[in-house]
């Protein structure tokens, strides 16, 4: 199926598998690059040195094209960007809009950029700087997420802008990719169905937890780091929303420092960073300590697998979920759903104008 999409990054198929921390790495990225899709390296919980190995052990299992998602606001950003362009990767995405000379940088170098957007206004901005394309996450998508459903915001984004769209939020299936294409995206971008597949390094017992939540099981909490925050319910999420101030702000402190320690950040770095994200998002210092919690909480389910002391991000389509493909089997039926799809629309249309 080529849109878009396809002709701009080169993949063979029209769908985006996120850059997700902790559950985005080289096994689950090069599975998708090698099921013809786009695969997207995580890399705000990687060092800078991690990435580097990162991306070249990506290269060492695929040749087909990959991204790597980047904080735009991180004080390491141009290292970043100076990897992803000494190595050859393909597309670079953002969490947050990159600057326009950041655009301009990698596009010099032969670099997609794809920022991802929450709203029309963001789109038009980057569309503005020079972006190559969008993603556009509605709100049912998981993780940090807005209050605008993906059918509302996504034909508002595509009638602003003419760059390909890419839709997120709330897809799993080839019914999904259709319908995004019919509000004239160019492909879609999925991320828990991805973290659901046997390629996901995702710990068992926590997939399990996935699989069984029901679409009311998924949440949107503001306790983790102020801001909303889509995820599974559970009792830690209870806990965090029951927590004082007090204790919140010293569990992200200690958090803080862990974190630290396992990405290598100095506290002068991350000291900056945190005024670049007060800045940016115009947030309260405490809700800059509390956004201490996000890497660790998601470290302790994604990484080390306990659902007790972690939280999991998670879009509402996880209570559709019943599954583990690989992403070869996950790609390759939501392209034959897809096109089952295409063709029940035109026997349709056939039927119709044989009746008349």
């Amino acid at each position: 199926m080529r849109t878009a999409l396809t002709d701009l990054v080169g993949v063979r198929r029209p769908i985006v598998q996120t850059g997700m921390g902790w559950v985005a790495g080289p096994r689950l990225v090069s599975a998708t690059a090698r099921a013809g899709a786009l695969g997207i390296l995580a890399s705000a919980t990687m060092t800078v040195e991690q990435l580097r190995a990162a991306v070249r052990e990506v290269k060492s299992r695929t040749d087909e094209p990959f991204g790597v998602n980047l904080r735009a606001d991180a004080g390491d950003a141009r290292e970043r960007v100076r990897i992803i362009v000494d190595e050859g990767v393909k597309v670079a995405s953002f969490a947050l809009a990159p600057s326009k000379e950041l655009i301009a940088e990698l596009k010099d170098a032969g670099v997609v950029v794809i920022p991802s957007i929450g709203a029309r206004r963001h789109a038009e901005k980057v569309a503005a700087w020079g972006a190559d394309a969008v993603i556009v996450q509605g709100g049912e998508g998981g993780g940090h997420t807005g209050e605008v459903a993906t059918t509302v915001l996504l034909p508002q984004v595509v009638d602003a802008v003419d760059i390909p769209v890419i839709a997120a939020g709330g897809f799993h299936d080839g019914r999904g990719l259709v319908a995004a294409l019919a509000y004239g995206a160019a492909g879609i971008a999925m991320g828990t169905r991805f973290l659901l597949t046997s390629d996901s390094t995702v710990p068992d017992a926590v997939k399990a937890r996935y699989l069984a939540a029901g679409v009311k099981d998924v949440t949107v909490t503001t306790a983790v780091d102020g801001l909303p925050h889509r995820m599974l319910r559970t009792e830690m999420v209870a806990a965090l929303e029951n927590a004082g101030r007090i204790r919140a702000l010293a569990q992200a402190v200690r958090r803080a420092a862990e974190f630290k320690r396992i990405s290598g950040t100095g506290w002068s770095r991350m000291v900056r960073d945190g005024l670049a994200m007060k800045h940016g998002k115009q947030l309260s210092w405490s809700q800059v300590l509390l956004a201490a919690n996000t890497p660790m909480l998601l470290k302790a389910s994604m990484v080390d697998g306990r659902t007790d002391l972690g939280v999991m991000a998670s879009g509402q389509v996880a209570g559709l979920i019943e599954d583990l493909p690989s992403c070869a089997e996950l790609v390759d039926r939501v392209m034959a759903e897809a096109h089952e799809a295409l063709g029940a629309v035109t026997r349709a249309e056939r039927a119709e104008g044989a009746d008349t």
